[in-house]
Formats: structure tokens, sequence, C-alpha cells
């Protein structure tokens, strides 16, 4: 948790250009939740660190957990937490907390996997975790969400810098076997970040379960299944 509050400070304040015009930060208004995670999950050393990009605006953003979304938040993860509000909030993303009605493909793709397969969370938290590269959310005018990977790269840069000292300290305190990103951009942090502290993990990728991804919509549960197998981090 120490190390996820100096990265909240880090981030904090941190200012950006059109098209952004509102920026949340969960880990300061969903705080409770997300340590609330840290605790219950994020213990000891883990065989497998699974990272994703940054919140959803249906997910992270309102639950502060990483692929968060409420109903497998509240009722596998067992986490319900009161969440506040961001400083300044888009009219047309409300942050509702555990109370908001959309739900987060993603995240129903993701942890449904993981029910299934292990049945209970212990199970899977055992020798798994799952987090985020960067928790901010950029919304534009129209409350569309901008992923990092599309904003500027030197207003970028602080961000990028702050991110990845965090994702080291993660990596150095887990101590991973395997290194898998929840897609392309999450395994290039994770390779960066192996290679700062010396870390000899696998690295793999397996395929984002976004709707946007006509792949993930064919089939997504099978695909990342086949996909961890072949890396090695499951058995077939």
């Amino acid at each position: 948790m120490k190390s996820s509050r100096k990265l909240a400070a880090a981030l904090r304040g941190l200012e950006f250009s059109a098209p952004v015009t509102h920026v949340y930060l969960p880990l300061d208004y969903a705080r409770r939740a997300h340590e609330r995670y840290l605790e219950r999950f994020g213990g000891g050393t883990k065989r497998v660190l699974l990272l994703g990009m940054n919140p959803g605006p249906f997910g992270m953003a309102q639950t502060g957990v990483p692929f968060g979304e409420v109903a497998w938040v509240r009722d596998w993860l067992g986490i319900e937490e009161p969440v506040a509000k961001p400083a300044r909030e888009h009219p047309k993303r409300p942050v509702d907390g555990f109370g908001c009605q959309r739900s987060e493909v993603s995240g129903k793709r993701l942890w449904s996997l993981f029910a299934e397969r292990f049945g209970e969370p212990e199970a899977f938290f055992a020798d798994h975790f799952v987090h985020n590269f960067c928790p901010l959310v950029w919304m534009s005018e129209t409350g569309a969400n901008l992923t990092p990977d599309k904003l500027p790269a030197p207003e970028m840069a602080p961000v990028e810098a702050a991110c990845m000292t965090h994702l080291v300290e993660v990596i150095s305190l887990l101590e991973p076997e395997f290194l898998i990103g929840v897609g392309a951009f999450a395994e290039v942090r994770l390779g960066r970040a192996a290679e700062r502290c010396g870390s000899a993990a696998v690295l793999g990728r397996i395929l984002h379960p976004s709707p946007a991804s006509p792949a993930a919509n064919r089939g997504w549960a099978a695909a990342a299944t086949r996909q961890l197998v072949e890396i090695g981090v499951w058995e077939g």
C-alpha cells in the first residue's frame, strides 16, 4: 500500500492538454476499496503477475479494483466499500461507485474466466495477482475514454516514469515467475520493468478482453486460456 500511495502522490495534480478535459485518479476517491483489494489478495509472493493498461470507466474507475466490474468485485472478490467522487467529475461519466449500473465487459470476461477455472478467489490469488500499469482515467469533452497510448508523449513522460517506478517495485515485491501483459501495451511495460529490476520472469501476453476487439468477441476465454497454456502459466 505504501507503494500505491506513493504512486498516487506522484500522479496527483498532473495537467493535460486537449483533447483531455477530465482526469480521474481512483487511487484517491476509491482508495478504501483499492486498499481492501491489496490487503486481501496482494500479500506475499506470486507466481503470475497479470498487468492491464489503465482503468475502464465502468470498472476500476468505479471500484478502485483493476478490471473492477462492479458485480464481480462485490460478489466474487467480496469487496464493497464507500467510494467518493473525483475532484472534477465529467457530467457524462459520473462515479457511482458500487451503485454503478453499467457493466465493464473487460472485467466481466476476465474475472469470470478465473472464477470458472479456480472456483474461489483465494485459490486464484494464491499465486496470481492482477494489477494495472497506470491508475489514471482520461476523458475528452464528449466523455470518450482516452487511453494512455493515444496521449502526447511529452505529457505522458512523467506518468510513464512514476508508473514504471511503481511497477518495478511491484515486481520486486511479488517476485513472479511469469509476467503476463493483458494486451500489447502492458506486455511492453512489463518487459521494460523486468529489465530494470533484473527479473528473470517469463514474459508473455494474452488477448485483451475488450469488446472493441473482434478477436475477443469471438471467444476471449478460450483464446486467453490457450495462450496461458502455451506460455506455461497453466496446464492444459
